[in-house]
């Protein structure tokens, strides 16, 4: 891995644990996991901070101080994560009405941690994705920061493919700084890998004959980097581990591997009827939702009012009912776009000898499915 890179591995999968310490199965649509298998046990132990893993100290602090934010700070958070939930909840309304097709896999529930990496990140940084990845690029990425999409590299669907781009793209990163001398003020662009826990270790019931320790954190001294656990339902705890990561990849001191353990509202996809988690673990983590989370927070803190909260979530709706009257206004795409922003060279595949897109051609699509 390029020490301009650290890697965050995102539990996208059903897998944070009661406080009872029971664990979900990694997919709860999984034909694998049969109804009846007791789930193994989690920890209940404190998270390290990257500098305590650095140093040496292998114990957490026993009462470690929450997490603070400014009021900006926390407002900006808030609105992040207010954005990606109802961003997917109209995403799964445009598919249950028959406007959107194909695979749906959403984020709900787990917006405390794209939210506490991602408003960190600066222009020039990466971002790599999996296929759920909808709240990450259009909600976080290009609304938040307004960056060219270049800056996203792409949401993977195969198991583990994401993590090689990220690895050139941080190598790239490290070149760019040591040789060509091209970095900014704040040093070594960032990248930034999201993948879940299926990409370390396998199915959860396969993962104890495969694995001697199933925490994921763990494995990354193996790879000359530090491994970091953190609370992924808590923005500000994710935050704060983030930012030393950061921190520590801009400064060219190699990657970090965190491990924000989470829990996904929705089914694997909108496909997926979602009946093998218990409905009372699905209540447990339904009270322990992120945004509600920051949400008390703030009126706790004094930080703001229940009416301001108000008055962001309708701005945010009034965004996305905005976006999706857009849409259903706009004509369909024309068949010359089909190839467009493909091919990075223009004479490549997708532009014939005449300068034309090769999809114009009648015969570009013929035998395939009509659309």
């Amino acid at each position: 891995m390029a020490a301009a890179s650290f890697t965050a591995a995102k539990f996208l999968a059903p897998v944070a644990a009661r406080s009872g310490g029971d664990r979900a199965p990694l997919h709860a649509s999984s034909s694998l996991w049969p109804r009846t298998k007791p789930a193994p046990r989690l920890r209940t132990r404190k998270a390290l901070a990257v500098s305590d893993v650095l140093s040496g100290n292998k114990a957490a602090p026993a009462a470690a101080a929450h997490p603070s934010a400014t009021r900006d700070e926390a407002l900006e958070l808030y609105e992040d994560m207010v954005l990606g939930r109802f961003f997917e909840d109209m995403c799964a309304q445009m598919y249950y009405r028959g406007k959107m097709f194909g695979f749906v896999h959403l984020y709900n529930g787990q917006e405390a941690v794209s939210t506490g990496f991602i408003k960190l990140l600066n222009q020039a940084d990466c971002v790599v994705s999996t296929y759920r990845h909808w709240l990450l690029p259009w909600t976080r990425w290009f609304y938040a920061h307004v960056l060219c999409p270049h800056n996203l590299l792409g949401g993977f669907a195969f198991i583990g493919e994401g993590i090689p781009v990220a690895t050139g793209a941080a190598f790239a990163a490290k070149y760019r700084h040591e040789v060509l001398k091209e970095s900014g003020p704040d040093g070594l662009d960032v990248t930034l890998a999201f993948f879940g826990d299926e990409q370390s270790m396998g199915n959860w019931d396969v993962t104890c004959r495969a694995t001697s320790d199933p925490e994921i954190w763990k494995k990354g001294p193996a790879f000359g980097m530090p491994g970091v656990h953190v609370d992924g339902m808590d923005v500000l705890k994710v935050r704060e581990v983030a930012k030393e990561a950061i921190e520590r990849a801009r400064r060219g001191e190699g990657p970090t591997l965190v491990e924000c353990e989470t829990y996904r509202f929705r089914g694997h996809s909108l496909a997926d009827p979602d009946e093998l988690r218990k409905p009372d673990e699905k209540s447990h983590y339904a009270a322990r939702d992120p945004i509600a989370a920051l949400k008390k927070y703030i009126i706790e803190q004094n930080l703001a009012t229940e009416s301001e909260l108000k008055s962001i979530e309708k701005k945010i709706d009034d965004v996305v009912e905005e976006a999706v009257e857009f849409a259903d206004a706009s004509p369909l795409p024309p068949r010359s776009q089909l190839l467009e922003n493909v091919f990075s060279d223009p004479k490549g595949f997708g532009i014939g000898s005449d300068g034309k897109y090769r999809c114009e051609d009648p015969l570009f699509t013929q035998g395939t499915a009509q659309v």
